[in-house]
């Protein structure tokens, strides 16, 4: 992230679409069809259309969730409307003419907005184009300048009749203090009463920009502007913004050679682009009010906006990344009577999510279609067929990479599996992997492809019947590997051979698998089952139609870590719910992780969660679990991180895991509070300043802001007191800045920053992972339950970040930092003590036998960047440099060392 310039352009929007075309807006319910001008506001904040009576309606882009066209886009049912496009007539190109808007707050609560063309082939263009400005990076992580201007924006593009603004508009925007907002109208020398209206030609930027000002005034960053502005002088010059921009906007991680510091020169352009006043531009000034919209600008952006491009390795063995993944994805609510929808299919698959989830059953006569539904709940159903038909219109509409797909497979007919297969075949065609990539053969010790080989798939994960002459995966001790495969019994697992020679399951392990897997399971079993499990453990014979699609995810009942270690198959998979896989970290989390690096695991919320509520996922995530299934229609505070962290990596879906996750000769224990070796931990310290405009009503306000990582981070959760009054216009707490010292590894840490009222009630959120952090004084825009940005409220904050020394090594970071300062101070230092106490002093600081001659690694170890896993933030030292000397003692940049018993913060020591 550069200090003096934007890393991504704001989305461009094409001319087409602000000139604008003609469709009919056609609505069910109302079976009303008006003729209307559609078109985007030219900065990409609105879409937009207008009526023949002039009516506006608009539509923020950030609420689009989807557009659609031709058979995908929504269909009229009422005949009234069906009569006014002529559907039922036989050349009817109806279909070359459709374009459908999903928007809304969250993945269930959604609107449709209708339209057709006059002209055929138009409604593709438009559909790709706006959700092309939906899905740009900056329209859910803009700036705070650019959430200001949307407002500004609204205001002049709701006109009354005459052409001018509605007063009544800014009381509405602004609803939290009439009167302040009429003081403020005053001020700019504009009409205030309710019925008055403005002139937009009285209302330009610099206006509004006034208006802003002095109905939220920013006394904090006035105290700001004058610690860093000559005495008695109103102004800043270029070389108190320069020394500004590097003292406290930059990392001080960050090497001056990789990322130089800012120059004088190079700092007029920001006070061209942001002093209001052209006499101090002119004289490379900057006036308090420039500073305001300085640290409003994209320069200033909390986040290292490049890490939300596609910016890791996607290169590397699928088991090497976190999925994107969800849980009965069918549901729209609970999960013991919930609604299902194939929508919700689409809607999961176009937050980015990768992996979804298909609960299937034996369809009833006469048509025997497959559905989807949860067994032995009330749940509605849907048609099997219809969440493909959603899977293959959306699967790569937010992300390329490769689709997973969980089945759950409940259907005991080998004739409706076949028709399942069928239609996998028939939907998704070419996209679905039926054959196992040339490079990546399915052998024990062969790696899995990466999302990169997979690009545009969608893999089956199902039980795989063998057919004869195949090679089986199987979980028991002593299995085959090759050979003939025995007939399967119906409703028997794929992983228990039946009479098989070689098979060394105990009678009692196989006696248990064969009942549960038969059905054979009484009632109350079936419902203790399901307080853990739910349905999973009672899937059925996998036919050899649906098992012949299954390829590089091969579901197995789990053994242990050692037997999976023995036989060293990626491509197999075992699901464990949250209390088993609890169970398994809590007793051997290493061996988990090492199992993660070799294969994939899958986890999912115990049966209990009726409700849809959610785990947090960060423990599984601390163990390299790839697949932490959530229940997406419940954004809960797991979905809000969920969602927040899988932003970044260009919504890819899939995040790189951090090197000690993926390389089999390190070693991981996420539940470890010493020091991971060649990662540097982070201190973090978050001062909350000010917020703006956090609510709609005059409340007092206050601030959470929490950490999730390792269970050895430190405190998870700050809070500030309340506000001093009930004030949502501008509050300001004066307190302490909330401190986490030591962050064991910033590539699995997220920081959450939250807005309640004091009746708790929740006004904004915001979770961003440590390392794409970036340094200084920064508008935090927030997002709302459903991690969707709100235009309005945001909070003015400081983040401090460096890295984590303990204090009995405070005079070795600085001597390593700066010899020449440090050694010149102590010769100061030792002469003032000489002097003092009459007698000498030592002449080395560190002896070559003192604690500080532990290993300092000037390239792996300041550097926590080396591992590619999960991280975010920018490369801060040098690599390869010269061994560290301070006199006869130094230490190699080297990564290992027999000494490991250091308490060394940098590592063991060597000499």
């Amino acid at each position: 992230m550069s200090l003096l310039n934007s890393v991504l352009l704001p989305p461009e929007v094409k001319a087409y679409l602000s000139q604008g075309e003609r469709f009919i807006k056609w609505d069910d319910e109302t079976t009303i069809a008006s003729p209307v001008i559609l078109r985007v506001e030219p900065k990409g904040y609105y879409l937009y259309w207008t009526y023949q009576s002039k009516e506006m309606e608009f539509l923020d882009i950030t609420s689009i969730r989807d557009t659609r066209f031709g058979k995908f886009a929504k269909m009229p049912k009422s005949q009234k409307l069906r009569d006014v496009f002529n559907m039922d007539f036989p050349d009817n190109n109806f279909l070359l003419k459709t374009l459908t808007v999903v928007s809304g707050p969250d993945m269930v609560d959604l609107t449709f907005h209708n339209f057709v063309s006059y002209k055929e082939n138009v409604g593709k263009a438009w559909a790709e184009d706006i959700l092309a400005l939906a899905k740009h990076p900056l329209t859910t992580n803009a700036p705070r300048s650019t959430f200001l201007d949307k407002i500004l924006v609204k205001l002049k593009m709701q006109l009354n009749p005459e052409g001018k603004i509605p007063v009544k508009n800014f009381f509405q925007l602004f609803p939290a203090d009439r009167k302040r907002v009429e003081a403020a109208l005053s001020v700019c020398h504009l009409a205030k009463g309710k019925n008055d209206a403005i002139n937009p030609e009285d209302f330009p930027e610099s206006v509004y920009k006034s208006f802003l000002m002095s109905l939220c005034p920013r006394p904090e960053i006035d105290e700001i502007f004058t610690s860093y502005h000559a005495k008695a002088k109103p102004y800043m010059t270029k070389d108190h913004l320069t020394k500004f921009i590097n003292q406290k906007q930059r990392d001080p991680r960050l090497n001056s050679l990789l990322f130089p510091l800012a120059r004088p020169d190079q700092v007029q352009g920001l006070i061209e682009k942001y002093e209001p006043s052209g006499i101090n531009v002119q004289r490379g000034q900057l006036s308090p009010e420039g500073m305001v919209w300085f640290l409003c600008g994209p320069e200033n952006s909390v986040l290292a906006q490049d890490k939300l491009l596609l910016h890791q390795d996607m290169t590397q063995p699928l088991n090497h990344y976190f999925i994107n993944s969800s849980h009965n994805t069918y549901l729209t609510g609970s999960q013991f009577s919930g609604l299902s929808s194939a929508e919700m299919y689409r809607q999961v698959l176009l937050s980015g999510c990768r992996c979804v989830e298909l609960d299937c059953w034996k369809g009833k006569p006469p048509d025997e279609e497959p559905i989807i539904t949860h067994g032995f709940t009330m749940t509605t159903d849907i048609f099997f067929k219809e969440a493909i038909e959603a899977i293959a219109e959306s699967a790569f509409k937010t992300s390329p990479y490769p689709v997973i797909l969980s089945f759950e497979n409940h259907v005991d007919s080998p004739r409706q599996q076949a028709k399942m297969a069928e239609y996998c075949r028939t939907m998704f065609g070419d996209m679905l992997l039926t054959e196992p990539l040339e490079k990546f053969p399915l052998k024990p010790g062969t790696l899995l492809p990466s999302p990169e080989d997979l690009k545009g798939k969608i893999l089956i994960k199902n039980k795989k019947h063998q057919s004869a002459g195949c090679k089986a995966p199987r979980e028991e001790p002593g299995g085959e590997e090759e050979g003939s495969c025995p007939p399967q019994v119906p409703g028997g697992d794929d992983t228990a051979w039946p009479g098989e020679e070689g098979a060394e399951l105990e009678e009692e392990e196989v006696a248990e698998e064969e009942e549960e897997e038969s059905g054979s399971l009484d009632e109350e079993e079936i419902k203790k089952m399901q307080l853990d499990e739910g349905t999973a453990g009672l899937e059925v014979t996998a036919y050899e139609e649906m098992s012949s699609l299954v390829n590089y995810i091969q579901p197995t009942k789990f053994i242990s870590f050692e037997f999976s270690a023995q036989k060293n198959r990626s491509y197999v998979i075992s699901s464990f719910t949250e209390l088993k896989a609890y169970e398994l970290l809590s007793k051997a989390s290493v061996q988990f992780v090492d199992y993660n690096k070799r294969q994939m695991s899958r986890i999912y919320p115990k049966g209990t969660r009726v409700d849809s509520s959610n785990y947090m996922p960060q423990m599984f995530w601390n163990a390299g679990c790839q697949m932490v299934a959530l229940n997406f229609q419940t954004m809960d505070l797991p979905m809000q991180q969920n969602m927040a962290l899988f932003e970044f990596n260009g919504q890819s879906g899939y995040l790189l895991k951090h090197e000690f996750m993926r390389r089999p000769d390190k070693q991981f224990n996420p539940f470890s509070v010493d020091r991971i070796d060649v990662v540097v931990a982070t201190t973090l310290s978050i001062t909350v300043i000010s917020g703006q405009f956090l609510s709609e009503r005059s409340v007092r306000t206050y601030v959470e802001v929490e950490l999730f990582g390792l269970p050895g981070d430190p405190k998870r959760r700050y809070r500030t007191k309340l506000s001093p009054s009930p004030n949502s216009i501008n509050p300001v707490w004066k307190e302490e800045p909330f401190v986490f010292e030591k962050i064991m590894m910033p590539e699995l840490a997220s920081l959450r920053v939250a807005v309640m009222e004091e009746n708790s009630k929740f006004l904004g959120q915001r979770i961003l992972p440590i390392n794409a952090l970036n340094s200084g004084y920064h508008h935090l825009c927030l997002h709302s339950e459903s991690n969707m940005p709100l235009t309005m409220p945001a909070l003015f904050i400081l983040l401090e970040m460096k890295d984590y020394v303990p204090d009995t090594w405070a005079d070795l970071t600085v001597a390593l930092a700066n010899p020449i300062k440090f050694f010149s101070a102590h010769d100061k230092k030792s002469v003032k003590l000489k002097d003092a106490m009459g007698e000498g002093l030592p002449e080395r600081p560190f002896s070559s036998k003192s604690p500080a001659s532990g290993q300092v690694n000037g390239a792996s170890a300041p550097n926590s960047n080396g591992a590619a896993g999960m991280h975010f933030g920018p490369p801060t030292h040098l690599e390869g440099l010269h061994p560290v000397c301070i006199q006869d003692t130094c230490w190699p940049d080297h990564p290992q060392s027999p000494n490991s018993a250091s308490d060394s913060p940098f590592g063991p020591r060597w000499q």
